[in-house]
């Protein structure tokens, strides 16, 4: 992946809204075939390692600071720096899927594996979730097993999760 295309995700990450404009996102990522590779890779559980392996071009993970840091102030405990990272990594998909790239959001890693290879404090910082950018590619490039997946995933319809005044379990 190019390197301008690369940094116009973060960019695009950089404008999502968040709470006191404290943008506690943080982004470690690698490029396929570099040394910075590996660790990132091999935090991964078994099956997005299968997944990613397929051809992904990056590789990186989406990473929260639990505090809200000011200079010549003690650091605060920041309520929403999971929610404020979420945003980021929504305007980050989004500008990848803009300019032709498909970025995938993945649960699935070991999170002292990825605290190592990502030099994130485990006791300042959240590792939300580890991403991949490649090109949108056919399917039948896929192992057999991931092949059956790739169809678009059904999604409730609002009126199981919107409700007015109340929530209605």
């Amino acid at each position: 992946m190019p390197h301008d295309a690369l940094m116009s995700l973060f960019e695009a990450a950089r404008w999502a809204p968040s709470a006191f404009n404290g943008q506690p996102w943080r982004f470690v990522y690698a490029h396929r075939g570099t040394p910075e590779w590996e660790p990132l890779f091999d935090a991964l559980m078994e099956y997005n390692q299968a997944w990613v392996a397929t051809g992904v071009s990056v590789l990186g993970y989406i990473i929260s600071d639990r505090f809200r840091r000011k200079p010549g102030a003690e650091p605060a405990e920041n309520r929403s720096h999971s929610f404020d990272a979420g945003a980021a990594w929504a305007y980050l998909a989004l500008q990848a899927h803009q300019i032709g790239w498909a970025a995938h959001g993945m649960g699935g890693f070991h999170i002292d594996k990825a605290h190592a290879a990502t030099g994130a404090a485990d006791a300042d910082y959240h590792i939300e979730a580890a991403f991949a950018v490649g090109r949108p590619t056919d399917a039948s490039v896929l192992p057999e097993s991931f092949r059956a997946r790739e169809v678009p995933s059904g999604r409730e319809p609002a009126r199981t999760f919107v409700f007015e005044g109340r929530l209605k379990p």
